[in-house]
């Protein structure tokens, strides 16, 4: 049997789906990954993933090409060239699954499970009706067999197990990532510059700004870690050179644009902590079973979305005005949420999670 698992989003979030793809992969053949160009570096790295297949939809990431004729025959066209038997369309609580399945559907794929609010018709086959089940909570449901206040990972393995693919009892639905040979290149890597012993990671960049810890704090914050007799490693993408950079100055080694993304999932498994805000190398780290302190603006619910299975410290303002408006930059003057957030705060985080 082949499988088709859908996430359309960044590599952060195919991270958060790990789990819910292995029990995929325990009752299939063959399972592909269908995700978004954010997101292949991530299904590149996913026990279970078979093959991954790039789709750049419309209606999930804003970069897209337009949603016309074309880009929905090309999207049906290379899903039904895979003659999947099913698909599992993994999403999060805000987004709808129904015009990903209806693409399924034209590609020929016979059974789709999905967790949609609407009615679904004959889109999914197999349908998990998001909700809060428990009686205890105020807007409880009894007809909802989905908790929308799961963490994103039991979220994903929940609608996969509504649809017949549940884990096997020695697998402990932690995130997990296969880096390959990537952990003699990381070796290397550290090496070149010098990194002997223990150390800290801060990545200071984010995909969404409105997620980030301000660079100036960034920059404090290495400078603090290392007065704390910390080395300090600053990690970031290609296009995060100049941030890296000023980031690191001369109290930190400066990594950024060094490492391909498995190759930093080694660097992040060697530290003894990594300060990061809500992006994607916060699961990666979490990946790896790193400790995380995670400077976590509320714009999203911390319990679905803080760093997953590990030991972990959350810093900034919870409750600041910003809460669950799903910004992407900041709608309050100053970013106050996480720049309240002191360097002697993480220093004293990374102090209690060190390893």
């Amino acid at each position: 049997m082949k499988v088709l698992a859908v996430r359309l989003d960044s590599d952060g979030d195919v991270l958060l789906t790990g789990p819910a793809i292995r029990a995929v992969a325990g009752h299939a053949d063959e399972v592909v990954a269908v995700v978004g160009p954010k997101g292949r570096q991530a299904a590149a790295l996913l026990p279970g993933v078979t093959r991954t297949e790039v789709w750049h939809c419309g209606w999930v990431d804003g970069d897209a090409p337009p949603v016309d004729d074309a880009s929905v025959a090309d999207a049906v066209a290379r899903l039904a060239a895979h003659g999947a038997d099913e698909a599992v369309v993994f999403t999060s609580f805000h987004q709808s699954p129904l015009p990903t399945a209806l693409v399924l559907r034209l590609a020929g794929v016979r059974r789709i499970t999905g967790a949609s609010v609407d009615f679904a018709g004959g889109l999914l086959d197999v349908r998990a009706r998001p909700g809060h089940p428990d009686p205890a909570h105020p807007a409880h449901d009894p007809t909802a067999d989905l908790d929308e206040d799961l963490p994103e990972p039991e979220r994903a393995l929940a609608i996969a197990a509504r649809g017949g693919f549940t884990l096997p009892p020695d697998d402990d639905g932690r995130l997990r990532v296969a880096t390959g040979g990537a952990s003699g290149e990381a070796a290397q890597l550290l090496a070149r510059h010098g990194v002997t012993g223990p150390y800290v990671v801060l990545h200071p960049g984010a995909s969404v700004p409105a997620r980030a810890w301000p660079p100036q704090r960034c920059a404090e914050g290495v400078a603090a870690l290392s007065a704390a007799g910390h080395r300090v490693l600053v990690t970031g993408s290609p296009g995060e050179t100049a941030l890296t950079a000023a980031v690191a100055g001369t109290a930190g080694v400066d990594l950024g644009g060094a490492s391909s993304f498995p190759v930093l999932a080694e660097v992040l498994r060697g530290a003894d902590a990594v300060v990061v805000g809500n992006t994607g190398p916060a699961h990666l780290a979490a990946a790896v079973g790193t400790p995380v302190v995670s400077l976590f603006a509320p714009v999203v619910p911390p319990e679905r979305w803080a760093p997953y299975g590990v030991p972990r410290v959350l810093l900034g303002d919870q409750d600041a005005a910003c809460r669950g408006t799903r910004a992407r930059e900041c709608p309050v003057p100053g970013h106050p949420c996480l720049a309240g957030v002191a360097p002697e705060d993480v220093v004293t985080a990374v102090t209690r999670l060190k390893r």
